[in-house]
């Protein structure tokens, strides 16, 4: 058998050893965990300081499907339904309309100013304009910050409920170009409402049935997690055959697997070092995928796009989402502030490369330096701003505390094999 196989195992071992090695240094620096990953990804890829040679966009595009849907299933898992019922109508708002603002935006900007054409400005501000969760809450879990817990349900429902409508419009909006006038509006709209109920319906139905297997089947609880991968991507692929959003289907029934009464933390447990492992394979994933000797060419650009997208894009379609019902300015302005733009914006710009559109890579590029931006100028301010908004908690700690020593001890619904 060819080495090769062997040789490119050992190099991605080899590189996630040494970001995970990295990270634990460079944490203690305000570093951001994902962003260790992608400059070693970018170091190692193309033109990079070893040039290891890394062209495979389908590939690579593969490969962040699947790792996107474990890591939004596992946010479904992680979303406390109490806690988020309040919120549903602004986050779906946020996740919507706010996308639609954001996109709306940027386009007119990079249309208006940097010169591209309408549509292809457009394309730009849809694959940025999603916000990325893992990007949020890695950076929120490894600062510590205890916010306001009237705040992080709104931010991480967002998070989790905004990538499938980007995921529609970008697929659809590419497909406009590359097609041209054969692509009705009509056809759009009525695709996009199949789209999401199609999605909706096989994420309700998936998450019922995943919890009636795992209530009749009383598996041993190493197959447990086992079925539940499996059922997962059975979902996902499942709602992208019959025409329907994937992303939103799998986040569905996490959350319905999450909330039901059936003790899963072993699950959760186990989908948070998977989403994990995800995360830093999807970052150095990208991160050889781009060509570093490209990149000169768009920063001023990429940092344009990033700054207006920081400071008006991302603000403005929040407090129009958010202003009729009646969030304090403080949560406002915080919301838009931690929107990170993380692993999707690099996800959703390989999808006009993989359907031939000509300006694929330019918004590869572009989007790989607001990411960049994003990560380092918001990620570094989250913990300082929260606490000139005044919105950290520093009770919540105690709290919690405080309800584990007088929770009354109750028996778990769950049977385990003996």
């Amino acid at each position: 058998m060819s080495t090769t196989i062997y040789l490119y195992l050992f190099i991605v071992c080899l590189l996630m050893l040494g970001g995970i090695v990295l990270s634990k240094v460079t944490s203690r620096y305000g570093v951001p965990t994902l962003l260790t990953f992608l400059c070693i990804g970018l170091l190692f890829g193309n033109g990079g300081e070893y040039d290891f040679h890394y062209d495979y966009p389908e590939i690579t595009l593969y490969i962040s499907q699947i790792a996107l849907v474990i890591i939004i299933f596992t946010g479904g898992i992680n979303t406390d339904f109490k806690s988020v019922r309040p919120i549903i109508f602004q986050g779906l708002l946020l996740s919507t309309i706010g996308v639609v603002i954001t996109a709306v935006v940027v386009g007119l900007f990079v249309h208006w100013v940097l010169g591209y054409s309408l549509l292809i400005a457009l394309l730009l501000g849809i694959v940025i304009s999603s916000t990325d969760a893992a990007a949020v809450f890695s950076i929120l879990n490894s600062r510590k910050i205890k916010l306001n817990p009237k705040i992080r349900p709104l931010i991480e429902f967002e998070s989790g409920t905004n990538d499938p409508i980007t995921y529609f419009l970008t697929v659809a909006f590419t497909l406009m170009i590359v097609q041209g006038e054969s692509y009705s509006w009509f056809y759009f709209v009525a695709k996009l409402l199949q789209n999401m109920m199609l999605g909706a319906m096989t994420g309700v139905a998936g998450g019922l049935l995943m919890v009636w297997l795992l209530k009749i089947l009383n598996l041993k609880i190493g197959l447990r997690p086992i079925l539940v991968i499996t059922k997962c991507i059975l979902v996902y692929s499942a709602a992208e055959l019959i025409g329907g959003n994937g992303f939103l289907a799998v986040y569905i029934t996490g959350m319905i697997l999450g909330n039901l009464k059936l003790n899963t933390s072993y699950i959760a447990n186990f989908f948070e070092g998977i989403a994990w492992m995800m995360e830093i394979l999807l970052f150095l994933a990208l991160g050889l995928q781009v060509f570093l000797q490209e990149l000169p060419d768009y920063w001023l650009n990429g940092v344009l796009v990033a700054l207006v997208l920081m400071f008006f894009a991302r603000p403005l379609s929040v407090l129009i989402c958010l202003l009729p019902t009646k969030v304090p300015w403080r949560d406002s302005l915080y919301i838009s502030w931690v929107g990170l733009r993380g692993a999707t914006p690099l996800i959703f710009a390989l999808y006009p490369i993989t359907m031939g559109l000509p300006e694929g890579k330019v918004i590869l590029n572009i989007a790989f330096f607001v990411v960049i931006c994003s990560i380092i100028v918001q990620g570094f301010s989250v913990e300082w701003v929260a606490k000139k908004l005044q919105l950290v908690d520093n009770n919540i700690k105690s709290k919690k505390e405080k309800a584990i020593k007088h929770k009354p001890d109750t028996p778990s619904i769950e049977v385990v094999n003996t």
